[in-house]
C-alpha cells in the first residue's frame, strides 16, 4: 500500500508592505512624482522655448546608448521593466536629487565662505560628483536587492547602470541645452546658429561626450557585477566592491567636471588622454565578458543534453549569437511572430540554466539552487516542440566544416613520389571526426551546501491516473 505523502503547510502570507503590487504602486508613484518636479524645475529655469529645444536636442544620444547597453544583454537579456525602472530613475529621481542637493551644498559654501566663484568650482568638483553618482548608484543597488535573480554578473550591472546614467545625462542635457537657447536669446541670436552658445553646448555634450554619465556610473555596475559573482561567505567583497566601484565613478566624474579648471586645453586633454582610453577599456572589458558568458553556456549545457533535456546540438547554437538569430528567424518563418518569440524565451531561459549551474558549481547559487533549476527546465520543456527544430536548423547552417583527416604518418625512409608502402596491414582508415553536435563529456561537481540533481526530462502535464493517484488497488 503506497501512502499519501504527508501535508504541507501553504506558504505564508507576507505583509501587505512586502507585497509585490504595493511596491510597485509605491514606486511608480515616487517616480510619478519625481518627474513631475523635475518637470516643472527644468521648464523654470529654461522657460517653455528653452525647454522645448533642449527636450528635442537631449533625446538624440538617447536611443543609441540605451540600443549599445540592449545589444551588450543579448546573451541572457533581463526583463524590460528594469531597464524602464533604471532610466526612469535616473531621469526623475536621480536628477531631482542631484538638482536639490547641488543647488542647496553650493548655495550654504557662498554663503559660509562669501565667494560665489569658488563655492561654484567646488560644487562643480567635488560635492556634484559625489551627489549625483550616489544618487545614480541607488538604481543599481535597489535592482541588486530586489531582483537578485535577474542580476548575476558584470554585464547586467554594466546595463542597469549604463541605463540610469543614460536616463540622467538625458535630463541634464536638457536643463544646460534650454539655459543656452535662453542666454542665446538674451544676446539677440536666434536660432542655432553655429557661433552660438546653443550650438556649443550641444557640440560637447551631445556629440563629443554623450558617453560621459554612462561610463562614469558603469564603473559602480562593474562593482555590484563582481559582487554579485561573489559567494555568499564573503560578506566583505560582496560590500567593498560596490563601494570601490562607487568611489572611481566619483573620482572620474570629479576629474572631469575639474577638466576646465586645467586652462583652455585642459577639456581635451582630459578627453584625449584620460576619457577615450578609459571608455575603449570598458568597451573592451564588457564585451570580453560576454564571450565569456558565451564560452559559460557551451560549457554548461552539455549536462543537461545528456540527460536529454535539450538536443545535443543546443549547447553549439546557444553559444553562437549568430545561430541565436538564425534559429528566431527560422521559427518566424515557419510559426511567424509568435514562434519567433517562443524561440528567443528558450534562449534565454537555456542561458539561465547555464549560468545557474556555473554559480552552483562554484558555490553561488544559494539554497534555491534546486527548484531554480527545476523551474527553468520545466519552462523550456514546454517549449521545446517549437525550439528545438529551430535551432537544429540554425546549427546546421552555423556550424564549421569538419576538419579533414590529418595525413598518415609513414615511418618509412621511401620519397613521396614513390607512393606510400602498400599491404593491407599498412592501410589507414581516417577515423570518422566528432561533428559539432556531439555532447561533450561534462562532469558535474556538486557544492558544499547540498547536491545537485540533474532532473529526467519528464511532460509537465503528465495524464494522472483515475482517483487517488497514492492509493493502491
Amino acid at each position: 500500500m503506497t501512502l499519501a505523502p504527508p501535508p504541507q503547510d501553504p506558504p505564508p502570507v507576507p505583509p501587505w508592505w512586502r507585497r509585490r503590487p504595493v511596491r510597485a504602486w509605491a514606486l511608480g508613484t515616487l517616480l510619478a512624482l519625481s518627474g513631475l518636479v523635475i518637470l516643472g524645475l527644468v521648464r523654470e529655469q529654461t522657460g517653455t522655448e528653452g525647454f522645448l529645444v533642449g527636450l528635442g536636442l537631449a533625446t538624440l544620444p538617447v536611443p543609441l546608448l540605451t540600443a549599445a547597453f540592449r545589444w551588450l544583454d543579448r546573451v541572457e537579456p533581463g526583463p524590460w521593466r528594469n531597464l524602464i525602472f533604471a532610466f526612469a530613475w535616473g531621469a526623475c529621481a536621480a536628477a531631482l536629487i542631484a538638482i536639490v542637493a547641488n543647488s542647496f551644498a553650493t548655495r550654504w559654501i557662498a554663503t559660509a565662505t562669501a565667494d560665489p566663484a569658488s563655492a561654484d568650482t567646488l560644487g562643480a568638483t567635488v560635492i556634484a560628483p559625489v551627489v549625483e553618482e550616489c544618487a545614480k548608484a541607488a538604481a543599481v543597488l535597489l535592482v541588486f536587492l530586489f531582483r537578485r535573480r535577474e542580476f548575476t554578473g558584470i554585464v547586467d550591472g554594466v546595463v542597469i547602470a549604463g541605463v540610469t546614467a543614460t536616463g540622467f545625462a538625458f535630463t541634464e542635457n536638457v536643463l544646460y541645452l534650454g539655459n543656452a537657447y535662453g542666454t542665446d536669446e538674451d544676446s539677440g541670436i536666434t536660432g542655432l546658429a553655429l557661433d552660438s552658445v546653443t550650438a556649443a553646448t550641444f557640440f560637447v555634450r551631445i556629440v563629443m561626450s554623450p558617453f560621459a554619465h554612462p561610463l562614469f556610473t558603469v564603473l559602480t555596475g562593474i562593482g555590484f557585477g563582481v559582487a554579485a559573482r561573489a559567494a555568499h561567505r564573503q560578506r566583505v567583497r560582496r560590500v567593498l566592491l560596490p563601494v570601490l566601484g562607487l568611489g572611481l565613478a566619483m573620482g572620474m566624474h570629479a576629474l572631469w567636471n575639474s577638466s576646465a579648471v586645467f586652462g583652455p586645453f585642459g577639456f581635451l586633454a582630459v578627453y584625449a588622454g584620460f576619457m577615450v582610453p578609459a571608455f575603449a577599456l570598458l568597451t573592451w572589458l564588457t564585451v570580453w565578458t560576454r564571450q565569456r558568458e558565451l564560452r559559460t553556456v557551451r560549457t554548461e549545457l552539455p549536462v543537461y543534453a545528456a540527460a536529454g533535456w535539450i538536443g545535443p546540438y543546443e549547447a553549439y547554437a546557444l553559444s553562437s549569437m549568430r545561430a541565436r538569430r538564425i534559429a528566431r528567424d527560422r521559427a518566424a518563418h515557419l510559426g511567424g511572430p509568435p514562434a519567433a518569440r517562443t524561440v528567443a524565451q528558450y534562449e534565454a531561459y537555456a542561458t539561465s540554466l547555464a549560468f545557474l549551474r556555473h554559480r552552483g558549481r562554484g558555490g553561488r547559487a544559494g539554497a534555491e539552487y534546486v527548484a531554480r533549476e527545476r523551474e527553468l527546465l520545466d519552462a523550456l520543456w514546454r517549449r521545446r516542440e517549437t525550439a528545438r527544430p529551430a535551432l537544429e536548423y540554425a546549427a546546421r547552417v552555423t556550424a564549421p566544416p569538419a576538419p579533414a583527416p590529418r595525413p598518415y604518418p609513414y615511418p618509412y625512409p621511401y620519397p613521396y613520389a614513390y607512393g606510400p608502402p602498400r599491404g593491407p596491414h599498412l592501410t589507414y582508415v581516417p577515423r570518422q571526426a566528432p561533428g559539432p553536435y556531439a555532447p561533450q563529456p561534462v562532469y558535474a561537481p556538486q557544492p558544499v551546501y547540498a547536491p545537485q540533481p540533474v532532473y529526467a526530462p519528464q511532460p509537465v502535464h503528465a495524464p494522472q491516473p483515475a482517483g487517488n493517484p497514492y492509493r493502491s488497488g
